[in-house]
This record gives C-alpha cells, sequence and structure tokens, in this order.
C-alpha cells in the first residue's frame, strides 16, 4: 500500500523539447558511448545577419569566421521511448553519450559544464571513439564538444553523476536521513543484496529540471519530515521513466499532447518508508523504480476508475511490446483513498494486485 493522494491531480506544462541546428557540411558518425536518458543543441552563432558578398568577403579576410562544431544526439540517446531526457553515471566512471558530429571530427574535445552554475568542469578531453569518462563531482552536467576556442554545449541528455552508495553512513547521506535497506539489515546470506547503486543529489533550483517529457525531478523527491533539509537525495531508475513516458504515448501520443501524469509518490527513503502505513517492507519506491500516479486518461478533467483502468490496459501493452520494462501493477480504489489511482514499478518480473 502506498500514501493517500489528493483528489485533483496537479497541472503540468509540458516542455517542447529543442531542437538542434542542421550543419552545413555532412555528418560524419561519431558515437560517444553514454551510462543510461537526451535533447538540443546550442549553437553559438547568429545566423539573423545577411551581408552583401562584397562586405562578406572583406569580413573574411580581416577575421575569418570561426568554425563551430556541430553536435547532436543520437536517436537512442532518449531511450525506448525516446523522451527521456538524463542519462546517469558514477564519478568518473566511462559512460555512453550516444552523439553524431557533424563535418570535420578531427582535433574536437569535450568538457563538461554543470547546470547548477555553468562552470566547466577539469581540462578538455580529446574527442575519441573511446567512452567519455563522466565528472568526478556528483550533479547535473552538460556535455561541451569544442575545437579551439569554439565550444558547442549539448543541452540534453543531461549527464546525472550520482552520489555512490557506499558514502552513506549508517541511516545518514552528508545530513539526510535515509534510513537502512533490507539488505544491510539481513546481509546476504538469505538472498537479499539488492541496494541502489547510488543516490542523486537534488538542490532547490534543480527541482524542475525535466527528467523526461513529462517528469521532473521534483515528482520523485520523498515526502518525508525534511523539508529543510538540503541537499535532498533521490534513487531513480531511468527504466521508470521510459516505462511511464511509453504508457503516455500508447493512452495519446502525439494526438494527445495536453496528456499529462501526476505523480503521487516517486522515491521513498527507507526511512520514510517504514512509516507509510501498509506499505510493503521492502517496496519497490525504495530502489527508484516505482511510482504512485495518477492520469486522466480520458481528458474529462476527473480521476476516476474509467481513467484507471485504461492506464491498466496500456501499462499490459507496453509490456508486451517490451518485456524488459516488465514489473507490478496495483490499483487503489479503496474507500481510504478519495480518488483512485496506480502503482506502475519496473521491477523486472510481473505482479499484479488491488488495494
Amino acid at each position: 500500500m502506498t500514501e493517500p493522494v489528493p483528489v485533483t491531480p496537479k497541472e503540468r506544462r509540458r516542455e517542447a523539447p529543442v531542437r538542434a541546428r542542421r550543419s552545413r557540411h555532412g555528418v560524419s558518425a561519431v558515437a560517444l558511448l553514454a551510462l543510461s536518458a537526451f535533447g538540443g543543441v546550442q549553437l553559438f552563432r547568429d545566423s539573423s545577419d545577411v551581408t552583401g558578398s562584397s562586405f562578406a568577403n572583406l569580413s573574411a579576410a580581416i577575421a575569418p569566421e570561426l568554425e563551430l562544431p556541430s553536435a547532436t544526439p543520437t536517436a537512442d540517446a532518449f531511450g525506448r521511448s525516446g523522451e527521456v531526457k538524463v542519462r546517469f553515471s558514477l564519478p568518473g566512471e566511462p559512460i555512453e553519450f550516444p552523439l553524431a558530429i557533424a563535418g570535420n571530427a578531427d582535433s574536437l574535445t569535450y568538457q563538461w559544464v554543470s547546470i547548477a552554475d555553468s562552470v566547466a568542469i577539469g581540462e578538455p578531453r580529446p574527442l575519441t571513439a573511446d567512452r567519455p569518462v563522466a565528472p568526478t563531482i556528483p550533479g547535473f552536467y552538460h556535455i561541451a564538444i569544442g575545437r579551439d576556442s569554439a565550444r558547442t554545449i549539448v543541452h540534453e541528455p543531461t549527464l546525472a553523476v550520482m552520489v555512490p552508495f557506499d558514502r552513506k553512513l549508517g541511516n545518514w547521506l552528508n545530513g539526510y536521513r535515509i534510513g537502512t535497506y533490507l539488505s544491510e539489515r539481513i546481509g546476504g546470506s538469505r538472498g537479499r543484496s539488492e541496494v541502489p547503486v547510488g543516490f542523486v543529489e537534488v538542490r532547490p533550483e534543480l527541482l524542475e529540471l525535466p527528467l523526461s517529457t513529462h517528469l521532473k525531478l521534483a515528482d520523485f523527491v520523498t515526502h518525508d519530515d525534511q523539508n529543510n533539509v538540503w541537499p535532498k537525495y533521490v534513487v531513480l531508475n531511468p527504466r521508470l521513466l521510459d516505462k511511464l513516458e511509453l504508457v503516455l504515448s500508447d493512452l495519446g501520443g502525439a494526438s494527445r499532447p495536453e496528456l499529462e501524469i501526476d505523480v503521487q509518490s516517486g522515491f521513498r527513503s527507507p526511512s520514510h518508508n517504514g512509516q507509510v502505513r501498509r506499505a510493503a517492507r521492502d517496496s519497490r519506491h525504495q530502489y527508484g523504480d516505482a511510482a504512485d500516479v495518477q492520469i486522466d486518461a480520458n481528458g474529462d478533467g476527473k480521476i476516476t476508475l474509467t481513467d484507471e483502468i485504461r492506464v491498466m490496459l496500456a501499462v499490459d501493452r507496453v509490456e508486451r511490446a517490451h518485456p524488459d520494462l516488465v514489473g507490478g501493477l496495483g490499483i487503489y480504489t479503496s474507500r481510504r483513498y478519495r480518488t483512485p489511482y496506480l502503482h506502475i514499478d519496473a521491477r523486472g518480473k510481473r505482479s499484479r494486485w488491488t488495494g
């Protein structure tokens, strides 16, 4: 069982993806291999000025135009759904980060730029066929592709560098209460060795950061009694983001861009999960691959059993099409809850229940 939910879902605007500009050159496939979510490219060049040919030649002779490298994420950079906007890594690890480089790929470098303060981290590294290496400091980053002093920043996907799990000391991580996982209490001798790989660090200014087309970082923060404790920490599995976006696509897709999802409960720290009435002792919410959601599937402005049945059918279709995203599905329609809602997870095996 999970937490009670409010009467109506919150409204959330869907942000349109930024389109990358096309290079005048042909595309040479330079793939940067990266870890698990995506978007557009901002080029620092103003192409709105139109100059006569004679003046253009004179300008070029005085100060030749600096050619900007052009980089765009490949189609597989955004997950199965094509809607996931973040990838995850541990500090200093080689990652998959699929990009296509247009034009001459010689002498290119890459560098990570912090979203928090737009500061470049470390020295530029040569862009080669080897996988790029994640920053050593946890946080959220964009990749910048450079040549000499020219630089192109790829704004999606965002790279989320996690805090490794082993930095948690007892119940605490950097002053934030996490609690202990079941496997920490009983050990691996009873077959329960699962713990998260790491934690995403959440600061107030990043709560609106898009994780996918319909989901943002704030959707997954634990609803506990630590409102004034920052930074907070979240466990998040990108497979859940993909599954939820695929469900929304099945329900409406491009024909219903207004379709939204209201996440009532995303990540739950073990400490908080133990305080939730009727919550499973080893709830999937603790592992970042579960969410309690409401979706107005028929668009009538209300959340009813009819909506949730439509969502359940969509979940079944998504799991048939993507067996690797199979998981749990629970429908909660009891009078204990003011409006019905669904639990959806990507645990790796099929489970169904009602509550």
